[in-house]
């Protein structure tokens, strides 16, 4: 009998098993780059440097912040009044939330709990909640450009680009409240906390030099020199060097946080405008000029470059630990699932993988198909379109039960 099924069911196995390690093989983070001319986000497999997915989202895609687990990616348009959530578990966009005319720059507190948007158009701080994506606080701030919260959560930095009153303004996150500003002599395009909270690093038009400012007594303390036109600079956790995009000559910028010193530069595409990384090491450079990302590997200096839409700018990479094949996957181990009951969104597809040495099934008690023989080895996908609670029961063992939960966000 043993034999009579081998023969039966190898190549099945095989099948199945190679299914698996495709499966897995995808499943390292995921860069996410908003196409401002095509208003789509291009959605990039970091372990292969392919792109799997492209994501329509509102008009004028501008800020882009991804949640710490990984699993949803905020996107403004600044052509329109909306941002779009990305659900990374099924990259689609599962709401769109109505936040005012022109968005521009977003920020997650620490805890992902918040999330600031600057509402360009209207002069004004969203302050919006994560978990149920409604409004439920307004900063003014004159043409809130980007924003950079600082590490302990306590505090933001807003890039203002009001005419003739260019400044830094500082937002208390716990009174919601403006505290302060640094009073700039051109506009400031893009502020960023170190790692340790003990610089800001920002840029400002028309200035070949990235500043310094430090948050303890909110005064420069010194100027980076760059080539033409610094865009972003970030010192990022596990990093050695900062690394600075500059448009100019194309090129990914590092420099010695202690001396504040240039290292060395890696060239990229043309007119590159931001970066992301998710180890410290690899960084993702979009380059709106020639319509690719730049990966960059700042140990060996090496560049892959991955063609992406029209006009790529902003990037965010999924943390290290996001990874897609445990994003909503339900494993079968000692003849039970785990987890035996899984939320998950609307539109989310779910993935039942069988770790057990014992063949299994699924039977979905709301009709729909499912399959009377999982291998070991072998996975099953389903995608839930509506909400509702869904229970289920392996078919070959009966007394093993599940139930997903389909909740709107």
């Amino acid at each position: 009998m043993t034999s009579q099924f081998f023969r039966r069911f190898a190549p099945l196995v095989v099948l199945t098993l190679g299914a698996l390690a495709a499966f897995t093989a995808a499943a390292g983070p995921k860069a996410y780059v908003g196409n401002f001319k095509d208003n789509t986000v291009s959605v990039i497999d970091t372990a292969s440097n392919a792109v799997v997915a492209t994501v329509p989202v509102a008009a004028g895609p501008h800020g882009m912040g991804v949640t710490p687990d990984g699993r949803w990616v905020f996107v403004t348009g600044d052509a329109s009044s909306a941002m779009s959530v990305i659900d990374t578990a099924t990259d689609r966009v599962t709401r769109t939330v109505e936040v005012g005319k022109s968005p521009h720059g977003v920020a997650l507190t620490p805890d992902g709990k918040i999330l600031l948007v600057g509402v360009y158009g209207e002069d004004r701080i969203a302050f919006i909640d994560t978990a149920t994506l409604a409004i439920v606080a307004t900063v003014p701030v004159p043409k809130p450009h980007t924003i950079a919260i600082r590490p302990d959560g306590k505090l933001a930095y807003v890039a203002s680009q009001e005419p003739g009153k260019f400044a830094l303004v500082i937002v208390d996150l716990a009174t919601r409240a403006v505290s302060g500003a640094v009073a700039l002599d051109k506009p400031p395009r893009d502020p960023e906390f170190a790692s340790d909270g003990r610089a800001l690093y920002f840029t400002r038009a028309g200035l070949n030099a990235v500043s310094v400012l430090d948050p303890a007594t909110d005064k420069i303390v010194a100027d980076i020199p760059t080539g033409a036109s610094p865009h972003t600079a970030k010192l990022v956790p596990g990093a050695k060097y900062g690394t600075v995009v500059v448009q100019g000559p194309g090129e990914l910028l590092l420099f010695d946080p202690a001396t504040n010193a240039p290292v060395k530069s890696i060239a990229v595409g043309a007119q590159p405008h931001w970066m992301a990384s998710a180890d410290g090491r690899v960084f993702w450079v979009t380059n709106e000029g020639s319509n690719t990302v730049t990966v960059v590997d700042t140990q060996t200096g090496q560049t892959t470059n991955v063609a992406v839409g029209n006009a790529p700018r902003k990037v965010v990479v999924q943390p290290a630990s996001a990874a897609r094949v445990s994003a909503n996957r339900i494993g079968i181990v000692n003849f039970a699932f785990a987890p035996g009951e899984m939320t998950v969104a609307p539109g989310t597809q779910v993935v039942w993988a069988n770790d057990d040495g014992a063949p299994h099934g699924l039977q979905f008690k709301d009709g729909a198909p499912g399959t009377d023989l999982l291998l070991p080895g072998a996975t099953f996908t389903r995608e839930f379109d509506r909400s509702g609670t869904f229970d289920y029961v392996c078919s070959v063992h009966p007394y093993m039960t599940g139930r997903v939960v389909v909740q709107a966000r």
